[in-house]
């Protein structure tokens, strides 16, 4: 019996979908405990750690948020956070590649930390970025000019939850086309986050604007969301559009 059937009593079989295989790595989840409000303590996180390894995946890359007037995380905190987690995995004898980078927000001093502090990265110097949910932000474009100047390869943190881009999808196109990377989480596929979310994961997967898919984990409440997202259309059609990059994260 999976992890999922002893955990939530489902009785349905695993969907096609070959975690293992096609989608391979997470890169953004929430699992250093007690840093920011995913994984709350080290027993929550390896639990998260064992099922997202039942289900296939490969290599997790977790990134907890970095944000200055709540999630203040440095460098050092979370390196420090990942190397107790490594610990307890090989104690347990669980064997999982995992990394750590980070979610930055993108708020007043954001681009401060640009110029003062090396950001964590993962592949490419690939960095991830999120945006408030309530209005996009005044100095996005210059942002992610200074972020590419620099030399980093910026990702968009789940697009499909930001509403106001969701109702002007040629905003979206105009972030494309600076070479801004979006990041779907596989729980929007599942209609986890708003029926809104839902239908803006499948047209940005539709227009072929995805590059990455994530977890987003936080708990063990998304793992419910992330079994049935596996056999939803739009999933297999990202999978099968050759643009999925997580894979190349290995």
């Amino acid at each position: 019996m999976s992890f999922f059937n002893r955990l939530f009593g489902a009785k349905k079989k695993l969907p096609t979908i070959d975690i293992a295989n096609l989608i391979k790595v997470d890169m953004h989840s929430h699992l250093i405990p007690g840093i920011d409000d995913g994984a709350q303590n080290m027993e929550e996180s390896i639990q998260l750690i064992r099922s997202l390894k039942e289900v296939g995946y490969k290599k997790i890359i977790t990134t907890p948020h970095v944000m200055s007037d709540y999630y203040r995380n440095t460098p050092e905190i979370i390196n420090n956070g990942l190397q107790n987690l490594r610990e307890e995995l090989a104690k347990q004898k669980i064997e999982m590649p995992i990394e750590a980078a980070a979610e930055y927000y993108l708020d007043f001093d954001f681009n401060d930390k640009i110029r003062t502090e090396e950001l964590l990265t993962f592949g490419k110097k690939y960095l991830l970025v999120e945006v408030s949910y309530l209005n996009e932000p005044d100095n996005i474009d210059a942002t992610i000019f200074e972020l590419q100047t620099t030399g980093y390869n910026v990702i968009l943190a789940h697009p499909e939850r930001y509403p106001f881009w969701g109702q002007n999808f040629k905003r979206f196109e105009t972030l494309k086309d600076k070479d801004v990377l979006f990041q779907v989480n596989i729980n929007s596929l599942a209609g986890h986050y708003s029926p809104g979310a839902k239908r803006t994961a499948e047209r940005l997967i539709d227009l072929g604007m995805v590059n990455f898919i994530g977890t987003d984990c936080h708990n063990a409440n998304h793992l419910r969301f992330l079994e049935e997202a596996l056999c939803e259309p739009a999933l297999h059609k990202l999978v099968e559009s050759g643009k999925l990059l997580n894979h190349t994260l290995q």
